[in-house]
């Protein structure tokens, strides 16, 4: 009787531990789906789902890796929309080898298409003071910054990922 007892207790304590198993699955399934903001880069990491390095997916898209400051390695990209958002660590300014500079949030977004990356939020330039950045197109040698006018830079001045640095407010 007692070996009757354990093996049903076993089975059903197996099915109950299977349930629970089950259920969390589809509970980071769901919080994935739900979440807004820069946790699903985790969740995806948590699934299993290897996302490869911010510079790749730039090259992919045929823009330049040193947008963006070396340390900002978490993003979120749609690839059904475009939509990118990219995280970075702390307010700063990059500086580049032809005297640009860009200045960029905690959080930087736009849509990335083939050569663009459209509708920029949290990015700026100084043009004489600085000016926020809409777009930045790909075109060979050279990148184009719309930032209230066309500003036209050498695209090798920003094929090097370069450290930010930070600064109080953007």
């Amino acid at each position: 009787m007692d070996q009757i007892l354990n093996k049903v207790g076993s089975y059903w304590i197996g099915q109950k531990a299977n349930k629970e198993f089950n259920s969390v699955g589809s509970d980071i399934n769901s919080l994935s789906t739900s979440i807004e903001g820069g946790a699903s880069w985790l969740v995806n990491k948590i699934k299993g789902k290897m996302q490869k390095p911010l510079a790749d997916l730039l090259k992919e898209y045929d823009m330049a890796v040193g947008i963006f400051p070396r340390d900002s390695t978490n993003y979120e990209f749609n690839e059904e929309t475009g939509k990118l958002t990219v995280y970075v660590p702390s307010i700063c300014e990059v500086g580049y080898k032809d005297s640009s500079v860009l200045r960029l949030s905690t959080t930087v977004s736009g849509y990335l298409e083939k050569g663009k990356l459209a509708d920029i939020e949290g990015m700026k330039t100084k043009v004489l003071i600085w000016v926020k950045v809409t777009s930045i197109t790909s075109e060979g040698g050279k990148l184009h910054f719309s930032a209230g006018m066309k500003k036209t830079r050498n695209r090798a001045a920003y094929e090097v990922l370069r450290d930010g640095v930070s600064v109080d407010k953007f």
